[in-house]
Formats: C-alpha cells, sequence, structure tokens
C-alpha cells in the first residue's frame, strides 16, 4: 500500500519519520524542524489507517510492507516510534538506512484483554483536551492539538489490530540490521529491562531517557536529541 507522505526541509542528508499509534505526521512538529536544522530533508508518513493514508488490510507483516512501498530506501537516518518503531524493524533491510533509531518501540507489548480493542477505541473518541493535558503534563499546547488531531483521523480497528495482533507477541527484531539505537522511556514496557539486555546482545545500543515517558519526542525532546546528537 502507498502510504501518504510529507517532506520538510531541502538539506542534502534524509530522515525518515515513522509515527506509533492514533497518531499521525504531525506528532514530529517539533522533531521534524530540529532535524531540517541539522540539515536533513525529513520525510514523514502516516501509518495504514492513520492520517491521509488508506484504511484496512491490518497486519504485522503490511506494517513493514507499507514503509518499504511507500518511503525512499538508502535514507541517512529512519526513527520510528512505538508500533512505528516495529514497522521501521520489520522494513529496515529492505529500507537499508545507514542508522535506525527506535523510541520505545512496540517489541514486546503485554497481553491485554479481550476488550481492550473496544476499550482504546471509547478513550479516543472521547478524549479532549484538558484529559490529554492531565495524563501529559509536559507536553505543549501543539502537542495536545496534534494528539487530538490524530486520535480524530485513525481508523477505530486499527486499534482493534494492535491489541489483538500485536500486544502479546514477542516481535524482538533477531538482530540490528544496520546500526540501531533503542531509546527506552521512563517505566518501558514495551522494551523492558529484559528485552532491553536481548537487545543488546543482538547488536544494538540501548539507552534509556530520563524523565520521558511513553512519547519520548514530546516527553523530552532536549533530551531525545542530546541522545542522537551524541550516537549519530
Amino acid at each position: 500500500m502507498n502510504l501518504e507522505t510529507y517532506t520538510t526541509g531541502t538539506g542534502e542528508t534524509t530522515a525518515l519519520l515513522v509515527h506509533g499509534a492514533g497518531a499521525g505526521a504531525g506528532t514530529w512538529h517539533a522533531l521534524a524542524p530540529a532535524l531540517v536544522e541539522r540539515g536533513y530533508r525529513v520525510v514523514s508518513v502516516d501509518l495504514r489507517g492513520h492520517g491521509r493514508s488508506p484504511r484496512g488490510g491490518y497486519s504485522v507483516q503490511a506494517l513493514g510492507d507499507d514503509l518499504a512501498d511507500s518511503l525512499p530506501a538508502g535514507a541517512d537516518l529512519a526513527l520510528g516510534h512505538s508500533v512505528g518503531g516495529l514497522a521501521l524493524a520489520l522494513a529496515v533491510e529492505r529500507l537499508t538506512p545507514l542508522r535506525a533509531v527506535y523510541l520505545d518501540p512496540a517489541f514486546r507489548m503485554p497481553p491485554l484483554p479481550a476488550d481492550a480493542g473496544e476499550r482504546m477505541r471509547r478513550v479516543f473518541e472521547t478524549a479532549d483536551a484538558a484529559h490529554v493535558r492531565v495524563m501529559n503534563p509536559r507536553w505543549s499546547d501543539l502537542d495536545v492539538e496534534q494528539e487530538l488531531a490524530g486520535f480524530a483521523a485513525c481508523d477505530p480497528e486499527f486499534y482493534t489490530f494492535v491489541a489483538a495482533e500485536v500486544a502479546g507477541r514477542d516481535l524482538l527484531p533477531d538482530k540490528a540490521h544496520v546500526p540501531s539505537l533503542v531509546l527506552r522511556a521512563r517505566d518501558a514496557i514495551t522494551v523492558d529491562g529484559r528485552a532491553a539486555a536481548e537487545l543488546a546482545e543482538r547488536g544494538f545500543d540501548v539507552h534509556q531517557v530520563a524523565g520521558a515517558a511513553h512519547c519520548i519526542h514530546r516527553d523530552n525532546l532536549p533530551g531525545l536529541l542530546a541522545e542522537l546528537d551524541a550516537w549519530l
């Protein structure tokens, strides 16, 4: 499936950005300009079922296939968050970026109750700015705005897919196919201590970003950029 993509900047190097479930390309509103300032041409994407991309046909395999079909190969940097990190890992051998960064990737989401998809749907359908602010006190006004925009433009069936086919599965990559950095959140559940150790054994650099919960790029952007600059 060909996904909707967006390009910012005209740098000689290219960075790819892949958002997580329930978000959209707008989630990178702060990180993308920071990368442009560092000389990148930034290409972001709306995952299947999100934003302006087509709906339906959700599967783990499709997550990776869509990126391989839609994003340019050979980028200098590729970065994915949560389910977008999982999608990037599934496509990385075909995209062949020089480096890959995974933000709290959904490699081992814990099992969820059978009705989790419907619960997620109700939460996202009824969320308002006040609720998002309470849950994410460090976010900017634009972070809150983009969160709600992502919810509104996401197919609710995608949440059902994540609850049924991603949660509870071991999707940890077998090895780092390119130089790869995993940035874990505080109290991470998708990459817990055991998964972090296994990723390190498989060739990944694994660091934790202080003061950041799951949405590292919105909870502590300076911390993320410091980790990124040091690693690059």
